[in-house]
């Protein structure tokens, strides 16, 4: 049974990880506004194909909640009715959280796909939670972190809604991607205290030291990245070409460039550390992959004008190595502490 659930909690990981791939992918073709309203997409479960769906039509049945696109604006049926002759706006109840009016079947349908992703994976959390129980009574931060990892998704979901209705502030998009970190490194960290395998990994006060140093400066990186995101997509709104984004860049922007051969230095560190010492840490290697992508993915967008498909990799990449990161210094920490108890 705990086999079982030891491979559920990774399963919700991988889920996690897919939502935070669809929402790079929203991000990648400016989908984010596809679906204007929330939970629903247009006032429907499934959400519609065309454009003369959300068009007035005489003799038309329309459900409660259903939306339609008039006069560059939303309308909301207020209640099941069936259209006349002609439009009769006591029907009708204006959408007033937001002005934005377009439909792109394709932004639809990306965006769609995304909250499908991000259901699943709330659903897996949630079972993963009633599972944890039977851990309540030998290991109970399990039973709580698995329940909080459920808030988080709840927190996740309404932070979605209040991104759609504020037209994607960029505040809001941040605080969606930190936390979903959050919920990342708790499902790992559950996968690590479920883990019914004896991992063979040493401590090494060098090693733990540096990974610690990386999982902070890490973290700052993301946070820096993320104000750089903020600042291009305000030059995106402001109309100004890929080429300019970072014409004039902020601080931040130089911060972070700087600072990325940091985290790049420390993860040759651990590989050479880790292989000298043969400590055991199998994760250091795909780490140390990982960081050169995203360094060069990093280049690319500055160099080359962003090309197709690098900020959605820097950003999956990231969340990814953020993941890796954290489950070497809990390893790290595990081992350290076993050498605690022996003493």
């Amino acid at each position: 049974m705990k086999k079982s659930f030891h491979r559920f909690a990774k399963w919700s990981l991988i889920l996690v990880y897919l939502v935070i791939v669809a929402g790079a992918l929203v991000r990648m073709t400016g989908s984010g506004m596809g679906c204007p309203d929330w939970p629903k997409c247009f006032g429907y479960y499934i959400p519609p194909t065309a454009a003369e769906t959300l068009q007035w039509t005489p003799e038309r049945d329309f459900e409660k909640g259903q939306v339609i696109i008039y006069n560059e604006g939303l309308l909301v049926a207020k209640q099941d009715f069936k259209t006349g002759a002609a439009i009769d706006l006591e029907a009708w109840e204006t959408y007033t959280k937001h002005d934005y009016a377009v439909f792109n079947p394709y932004h639809t349908w990306v965006e769609f796909l995304n909250r499908l992703v991000g259901a699943i994976a709330g659903l897996a959390t949630l079972i993963l939670a009633f599972l944890s129980l039977r851990y309540w009574k030998e290991k109970k931060l399990i039973s709580l972190l698995s329940f909080g990892v459920v808030l988080g998704m709840g927190f996740q979901a309404w932070l979605g809604a209040t991104v759609v209705y504020s037209v994607l502030a960029p505040v809001k998009i941040t605080t969606h991607m930190l936390m979903a970190l959050a919920i990342v490194a708790a499902l790992i960290l559950i996968i690590q205290k479920a883990n019914p395998r004896i991992e063979r990994t040493k401590y090494m006060a060098n090693f733990h030291k540096a990974i610690s140093y990386l999982l902070f400066i890490f973290l700052l990186q993301i946070v820096f990245g993320t104000q750089v995101r903020e600042f291009v997509d305000h030059q995106l709104d402001l109309g100004i070409t890929k080429d300019n984004w970072l014409l004039n860049p902020s601080i931040i922007f130089y911060v972070h460039r700087s600072f990325s051969i940091l985290p790049l230095g420390i993860a040759v560190y651990l590989f050479w550390i880790n292989k000298r010492n043969e400590l055991g840490f199998a994760s250091t290697k795909p780490l140390l992959a990982g960081m050169i992508i995203a360094a060069f993915s990093g280049m690319a967008m500055y160099y080359i004008d962003f090309p197709l498909g690098t900020q959605p990799i820097h950003l999956v990449i990231a969340a990814i190595l953020f993941g890796q990161i954290f489950y070497i210094f809990l390893q790290s920490r595990k081992a350290k502490n076993n050498i605690s108890k022996t003493k």
